[in-house]
């Protein structure tokens, strides 16, 4: 069977993606840093049938990252790489003249960092896969300038540039910047509250361009999930 490792896959887009996978077949290990949040993902991801091994722990942590990348090592390898993980920077999202400079570091730390610290833990792993796969989940805020959004925009223009430098020097990998679009999700509710009663799309709406990408292999490069 195939093996992805989700960070952030406790909930959101990372839930999604994961039970879709695993109703494909896929053993998975799952990250994220509220254990109890996280362990009850897995369990219902597992009623699948397919293997679920959960690793709480903060994305930033060496340590964890390398329990993340063994964990998949011991399910057979690592065929797919989710950078799911993400924070704001600020909640709720506040201008750059009150950007909080420490959460601006967080933002890159984890954001960016931290998901190329497991790109690198990861890769002897990816690429002895058939078909390694790296994905970095963007923003459309990391192309576009929306006020409040500039730290989180920049940390997520920052992990599409790894993203798009890591393709060319790994050619045998396929790695893609995915950017889901506005979804309903706790870390769109915490950007900005005041908008919390629209409607947006839900995560597993969004899941359905991700599985197209895993069956078409298209070129490395970004894509928005919605448009596929």
């Amino acid at each position: 069977m195939p093996v992805a490792v989700i960070t952030g896959g406790s909930k959101g887009l990372g839930r999604a993606l994961a039970s879709a996978l695993a109703e494909r077949g896929w053993d998975l290990v799952l990250g994220a840093r509220t254990a109890d949040v996280l362990r009850s993902t897995a369990d219902a991801v597992g009623a699948h049938g397919t293997r679920v091994v959960a690793v709480a722990g903060d994305v930033k942590d060496a340590g964890h990252r390398a329990e993340l990348v063994a964990a998949a090592r011991e399910l057979g390898g690592l065929d797919l790489l989710v950078s799911n993980a993400s924070v704001l920077g600020a909640e709720p999202l506040v201008r750059l003249e009150a950007q909080p400079l420490a959460g601006l570091r967080e933002a890159l730390e984890t954001n960016v960092v931290a998901a190329l610290g497991l790109v690198q833990e990861a890769l002897p792993l990816l690429r002895e896969a058939r078909a390694g796969t790296v994905i970095a989940i963007s923003s459309d805020a990391a192309a576009e300038a929306y006020e409040t959004w500039g730290g989180y925009g920049a940390s997520k223009a920052a992990l599409d540039h790894l993203a798009a430098v890591l393709a060319v020097e790994e050619p045998e990998l396929r790695v893609w910047a995915v950017d889901p679009g506005d979804m309903d999700t706790d870390l769109h509710t915490a950007a900005v509250p005041a908008d919390q009663d629209e409607i947006r799309p839900t995560p597993e709406s969004v899941v359905p361009g991700f599985l197209r990408l895993l069956d078409e292999r298209p070129v490395s490069g970004r894509y928005a999930a919605p448009s596929l």
